[in-house]
């Protein structure tokens, strides 16, 4: 059997004295492959590269699991199953509900919609994450390494399941498929991902319907007086209904629907 020419090519690379390579002629850097060498990949200079292989590492496990649009859920990685808040058991319901109506199972032809995508790790995002594979469908987890490692939590789908250096490409890749924004109580990383969404909608740089539902509307409404905004001159009343509330599982789910969130067969 003949081999392709990237075939061979790949065959000849693996069969090459790697520690010679790297040595090079009186052990000269110059003389080393690009690709396999280190300290240039991770220089400076090849920043631009680093960012587009990123991109399309994930790029191309996604499409290839038919991944179409994705609903994100966002929130605090300190939430725990049974701590009383209830916010742990509300995500992993709206996840597998989300799941379960949205086209995105493991039984549905591709593209698959509605796939839940979180940040990968424990909390709110293993709750999510957890949901949809209570349900037998496939989910996303964006890991990002962080100064304190965060692990993937063991129930997005380990061929989903990336990690990133740059939050820019993360968020780029949360925001590219997403179809709608679920965002229970968190700190400043939930905040974060809030607002980059609601300026992108705000500023018209996301054209597309986007909802955008917060959990637990009595949480929201004490930690943010979003009229305050309004009344400050800083928005306009308008920029409001570009979010909407719900207290359960159910709720958040109607809400998406109401506000236009496409279900495969059924329109919007």
């Amino acid at each position: 059997m003949r081999l392709s020419r990237n075939a061979t090519e790949t065959a000849s690379e693996s069969s090459l004295d790697l520690a010679s390579i790297q040595r090079g002629p009186n052990g000269r850097a110059a003389y080393r492959l690009p690709a396999i060498d280190q300290d240039f990949v991770l220089g400076d200079s090849t920043r631009g590269i680093r960012f587009q292989l990123e991109y399309q590492k994930a790029e191309e496990s996604l499409r290839a699991w038919g991944v179409e649009s994705t609903v994100v859920v966002f929130g605090s990685a300190r939430v725990k199953d049974g701590d009383g808040s209830g916010w742990y058991e509300g995500a992993r319901s709206f996840a597998a509900i989300c799941s379960e109506e949205g086209g995105a199972k493991l039984d549905h032809e591709p593209p698959r919609q509605n796939v839940i995508a979180t940040g990968g790790g424990p909390g709110i995002m293993e709750a999510a994450n957890r949901g949809a594979y209570d349900v037998g469908a496939p989910s996303i987890g964006y890991n990002i390494t962080l100064p304190l490692e965060q692990e993937p939590n063991p129930f997005s789908t380990p061929d989903l399941t990336f990690r990133f250096h740059y939050f820019a490409m993360r968020k780029m890749h949360f925001a590219m498929r997403a179809a709608a924004l679920v965002v229970f109580p968190g700190g400043f990383g939930t905040l974060d991902e809030l607002f980059e969404i609601l300026t992108l909608r705000q500023t018209g740089k996301m054209t597309k319907p986007l909802p955008v539902v917060l959990y637990d509307s009595k949480f929201w409404k004490a930690a943010i007086d979003f009229h305050q905004f309004v009344k400050a001159g800083l928005i306009a009343a308008g920029d409001l209904d570009l979010f909407g509330f719900a207290d359960t599982p159910e709720d958040a789910w109607a809400v998406l629907k109401t506000r236009g969130i496409v279900i495969p067969g059924k329109g919007s």
